[in-house]
């Protein structure tokens, strides 16, 4: 019988002024995008009793970034926006 062997590799990242900027504003939209979904299920869910699909949470970031409060949102890029989205959607 073949024994598994499970490796792991360790690596050091030193980003760039830019680089963090760039990181730390797309993490700060992350965050802000899963916790207004969070709260519009939790707020779907306790009055109307209902549960909020990914597709609503996907259409609701479409809205929320072209309502003018968080036009910040169109400065990153889309793609962790959604996979904020689908991780809560898994949570």
């Amino acid at each position: 019988m073949a024994q598994i062997v499970k490796r792991a590799y360790r690596y050091r990242f030193h980003p760039t002024p830019g680089q963090a900027a760039e990181l730390a504003r797309t993490f700060g939209c992350v965050r802000l995008v899963y916790n207004k979904a969070l709260e519009e299920r939790t707020r779907a869910y306790r009055l109307e009793g209902r549960r909020v699909s990914y597709a609503e949470s996907s259409a609701a970031l479409t809205a929320w970034k072209r309502g003018g409060d968080y036009d910040f949102l169109f400065e990153v890029s889309s793609v962790p926006l959604q996979q904020a989205l689908r991780h809560l959607q898994a949570a």
